[in-house]
């Protein structure tokens, strides 16, 4: 089985331009783009054949290959990374059995999330696409709500069924909470969607020909276009295992990485 990562990265993101080049700065006090961030956490990955950066940014494309990273060049009418993976994957003449979608803006990816990902997608042959789902604590659900409230867009939270088939992924908090669930290291009825996908390749191809639904313009989320097909999304769900996770969403998210990073002890 081969595997191929993308990381999708775009400079022009609406929420917070330039993001793929921000700087973030680790436990020493050296700092690196949010784009090499990503890539190294791509690199930490077992089983993987390829790792490239899909860009359409002749900005993003210079500094990716500065520090190693494959690029391939992609169109700037892609509307989201799927379909920048997509694009990607024909560039590259296909060959790989499942495409893992590493969005660049997840640096604090842990190596074993993009692993049991994999392995998540293999055991459920009737999946065409598998995401994985961490269950949020007190402080994760507090920091969701408290991005609502503040009018930002914060993680992405999702509900599936008995056998992990994903109903619905939204920016808003689902399901509703009563807001009982404060203990900061305890675990909550919430799941926080973790922003990477493994694909099979067919469910990749077909995903560029499908016109976006109501829903997925509505929430912005990409992997909508699926469940508005009706194609299952299986969700994997990971263990942190006492580490933090968070997406650079928007330009507040800054300290919140680096505090995170600091604790990791990441350089």
């Amino acid at each position: 089985m081969k595997t191929l990562i993308v990381i999708p990265a775009r400079y022009a993101s609406t929420r917070y331009p330039g993001k793929a080049l921000a700087p973030l700065r680790g436990v020493s006090g050296v700092t690196k783009p949010l784009i090499q961030r990503s890539w190294e956490a791509a690199q930490e990955a077992q089983g993987i054949d390829r790792v490239v950066v899909a860009t359409d940014d002749a900005r993003i494309s210079e500094v990716a290959e500065g520090f190693g990273a494959e690029v391939v060049m992609t169109s700037s009418e892609c509307q989201n990374g799927t379909e920048r993976c997509a694009e990607a994957l024909d560039a590259l003449g296909g060959g790989f059995d499942v495409v893992v979608n590493l969005q660049g803006d997840a640096p604090l990816t842990p190596h074993w999330f993009i692993e049991d990902l994999v392995q998540g997608l293999m055991a459920h042959p009737a999946a065409e696409v598998a995401t994985p789902v961490l269950r949020a604590d007190g402080r994760a659900l507090k920091g969701f709500q408290e991005d609502r409230r503040a009018g930002r867009v914060g993680g992405t939270t999702v509900v599936f069924g008995a056998e992990g088939k994903a109903l619905y992924f939204s920016k808003e908090v689902i399901p509703y909470t009563d807001g009982s669930e404060t203990s900061p290291n305890s675990p909550t009825s919430v799941f926080h969607h973790v922003g990477v996908y493994a694909y099979r390749p067919s469910a990749l191809a077909a995903y560029p020909r499908w016109t976006p639904g109501p829903l997925e313009t509505l929430e912005g989320l990409e992997q909508l276009r699926f469940l508005e097909r009706e194609r299952p999304v299986q969700c994997i769900e990971v263990d942190a295992k006492g580490r933090q996770f968070w997406e650079l969403n928007n330009p507040e998210d800054v300290p919140r990485i680096e505090e995170m990073l600091r604790g990791m002890e990441v350089e």
